[in-house]
């Protein structure tokens, strides 16, 4: 366990027994090695599984507050990390640059998990929690998961770029260009993970911000990368198919969408507009919060996560929400 998953003072495992997880590495159909976990409720028959699903430059220690919370509804929870990220393989020698070949790889990843992981060793009914570019993945393979997922929740899903001067367009042309004359792999914004509190747009919560950047600072394996130009081509041209009408209509899964009142990474518009074309998404908005919403100040954590939970478990799910105390 602690050669596959770190914890800090501040930061400690979900499973303090170290008797009800199972953490390791799975092979994916093109070769890569991706690190995983699967956390187990204590609770005599479990409600069912959680496949939870970060988003880029995330990693499982990140969520082991989120991890713990869930697994107190009874519900188990499975998670890995992504290629080219946390303590999955990178996929260029410069572990600082974020990378993929191909976006349509992640959907892929996801779909090995759940054969290889989640399928022959968690606990039905899976459901489906995945946050920004993870949210992205899981939208796009949505179409083909219906025989799988139970129900998804996208939080604060990435599917339009915020705040830059070229606009969405221009960022994509941009990236596009560079990608085909031989620039793909050029990082094209820098991150910071060591940046002060006060300059972040991630979230209110400056302990939880500090916590984060202690898991960072523990295991340097772990550290978070820059997105380079084929990164970005990938997305943005993945986030033009998620949004078309047509695709929206192949989704049968009951989905849940929260978006983030606050939000800097990801227009609120965009979301909204999001959910007057998805027949089976419904969006509920947290007033004021910032892009991680799992990572935010309890104030607007909490409610977020009563939604989940309230969704999840079944029909009965639709009374509690509508009790919530946030504004959809």
């Amino acid at each position: 366990m602690k050669d596959i998953l770190y914890q800090t003072p501040d930061n400690p495992f979900p499973d303090p027994t170290g008797n009800r997880h199972v953490a390791g590495y799975f092979r994916t159909r093109d070769g890569k090695s991706l690190r995983y976990a699967l956390f187990k409720a204590d609770a005599p028959r479990a409600k069912g599984t959680i496949v939870l699903v970060h988003g880029r430059n995330e990693c499982i220690e990140k969520y082991y507050e989120t991890i713990s919370d869930l697994l107190k509804t009874g519900l188990w929870v499975a998670t890995f990390d992504w290629r080219g990220q946390g303590g999955s393989e990178r996929l260029l020698p410069n572990h600082s640059a974020g990378y993929v070949e191909r976006f349509v790889d992640y959907e892929h990843d996801l779909e090995d998990f759940l054969t290889q992981v989640v399928l022959p060793d968690a606990r039905l009914p899976f459901f489906l929690v995945a946050h920004s570019a993870g949210a992205l993945v899981a939208l796009s393979a949505a179409p083909r998961l219906t025989t799988r997922i139970e129900r998804m929740v996208l939080c604060a899903p990435f599917i339009a770029l915020g705040g830059q001067r070229l606009g969405q367009r221009g960022v994509r042309l941009l990236t596009n260009v560079m990608s085909r004359i031989g620039l793909k792999r050029m990082i094209v914004a820098r991150n910071r993970h060591n940046q002060p509190f006060a300059d972040n747009r991630l979230t209110h919560d400056e302990r939880r911000f500090r916590r984060n950047q202690a898991i960072f600072g523990s295991a340097p394996l772990l550290a978070p990368s820059s997105p380079t130009a084929r990164w970005i081509s990938e997305a943005l041209g993945r986030i033009d198919v998620v949004r078309h009408q047509d695709h929206l209509a192949a989704i049968q899964i009951p989905t849940l969408i929260l978006a983030a009142g606050g939000d800097q990474i990801v227009p609120l518009r965009a979301i909204e507009e999001l959910g007057t074309l998805f027949r089976a998404g419904r969006v509920i908005t947290v007033d004021q919060a910032r892009h991680e919403l799992f990572q935010e100040s309890d104030i607007y954590r909490e409610p977020a996560l009563a939604a989940i939970t309230a969704f999840l478990p079944g029909a009965e799910a639709e009374q509690e929400q509508d009790a919530l105390s946030i504004s959809s």
